[in-house]
């Protein structure tokens, strides 16, 4: 029975040895790992590190190399931006209609709807008996003119030579208004290929650009005034935006406007401002001009517009130079932090007007670089950092 009990006891004091050993360890991890964190952080405090190293130091040779500029930023006076909807129109001024000027007959077509055409391309052939009689009465007439010329004012009478020069004239001006060219006038005059007086003529462009309307068929008998071909010239297209009475007011002719399609900001001009009120919008209209690159826009197509305004405000303005994307694809300067030490903030652009962007998300008296951010974002990507917004 003792040696039952002496046992006993002996197995008590191995397992609290094993217990007392096991905390032992249990501390000694505890306190490594105490000590661990109190010499290196804990992975948040890591990360804002790497986070606070996101710039780009340089030394004097090389900021004057990078001929970096600093601007500290303050509110300064801007023109304000009046924002309105617009449709895209054809520009007038560079737009004409062929027509038919007499009852005519279609004969033969010379180009179709889409095709780029010059100054001067037959576009159509006619057939009129209207034509051919006045064509015939030129024929008449200019042999006639050219006999009693020769002759001279000694051999025939003054009323003679003034009467057949008004005639010839006349019948002239008749072929002309009817839609004859002057080359196809001198072609008939001078006896050359299709110079018959058959009544057939062609219309030509009135100038270079695309065939935009060609409503017509072979055979089809057009009377006058009828439209038969419209061209334009689509590199330049006008914008028609609509504006309040008291906007309008602060709009001038010869004003900046950004015209916005998609993704894409165009610059256009202010080029007219209506001068009577829309009955039914009780609106005004503004008369933009825009460049057309590529052929982007056309007529119909529904655009914003953004157009500077008479009227001043006060805004955070920078050199368009300061301004760059970001990789992912956000606007962003470089504010210098400390001295030599440049930092990426990412900023929302407002309006951008004669190389100055009005800039918001960043606080004013922040010193910005003005000239060399391009060499400083260069330097941020060969370090590998990624931009953030501070």
């Amino acid at each position: 029975m003792t040696t039952i009990k002496l046992g006993l006891i002996i197995i008590l004091l191995v397992l609290l040895n094993i217990s007392n050993g096991y905390a032992e360890s249990e501390h000694r991890n505890e306190a490594a790992a105490s000590q661990e964190l109190a010499e290196h952080g804990d992975g948040d405090e890591h990360g804002d590190e790497e986070k606070e190293g996101n710039s780009v130091r340089l030394n004097a040779d090389q900021r004057k190399a990078a001929d970096i500029a600093i601007k500290t930023l303050q509110l300064s006076q801007t023109k304000s931006e009046i924002s309105a909807p617009g449709e895209i129109t054809l520009n007038g001024y560079a737009t004409s209609r062929v027509v038919s000027r007499i009852s005519a007959q279609v004969v033969q077509r010379h180009t179709k709807l889409g095709d780029e055409v010059t100054i001067g391309q037959p576009l159509v052939t006619l057939s009129s008996v209207d034509m051919a009689q006045a064509q015939g009465d030129l024929l008449v007439a200019a042999r006639e003119w050219n006999r009693v010329r020769k002759l001279g004012r000694k051999v025939v009478s003054g009323a003679r030579y003034t009467q057949t020069k008004v005639s010839h004239e006349q019948a002239l001006a008749k072929v002309q208004a009817y839609g004859m060219s002057q080359q196809q006038i001198a072609v008939m005059i001078k006896g050359g290929k299709g110079a018959l007086a058959n009544g057939r003529f062609q219309l030509q462009a009135l100038q270079n650009g695309t065939v935009i309307h060609d409503e017509f068929t072979l055979g089809e008998l057009v009377e006058p005034g009828r439209r038969l071909f419209e061209i334009s010239d689509e590199s330049s297209l006008w914008v028609n935006a609509r504006l309040t009475s008291e906007q309008a007011l602060n709009v001038r002719v010869g004003a900046s406007a950004a015209v916005l399609f998609r993704d894409k900001v165009l610059d256009g001009k202010v080029i007219q401002r209506h001068h009577s009120l829309d009955e039914t919008t009780r609106t005004i209209g503004i008369r933009i001009e825009i460049k057309n690159p590529n052929d982007l826009l056309h007529p119909g197509v529904f655009v914003d517009t953004k157009i500077m305004s008479n009227n001043m405000e006060k805004a955070l303005s920078v050199p368009a130079d300061a301004v760059l994307r970001s990789p992912d694809g956000d606007w962003m300067v470089f504010v210098e932090h400390e001295d030599n030490e440049f930092e990426p903030q990412e900023i929302e652009v407002i309006r951008s007007n004669n190389g100055v962007t009005v800039i918001e998300g960043i606080k004013e008296g922040a010193r910005v670089v003005t000239r060399g951010a391009f060499f400083l974002q260069s330097e941020l990507a060969k370090a590998g950092f990624e931009i953030h917004n501070h």
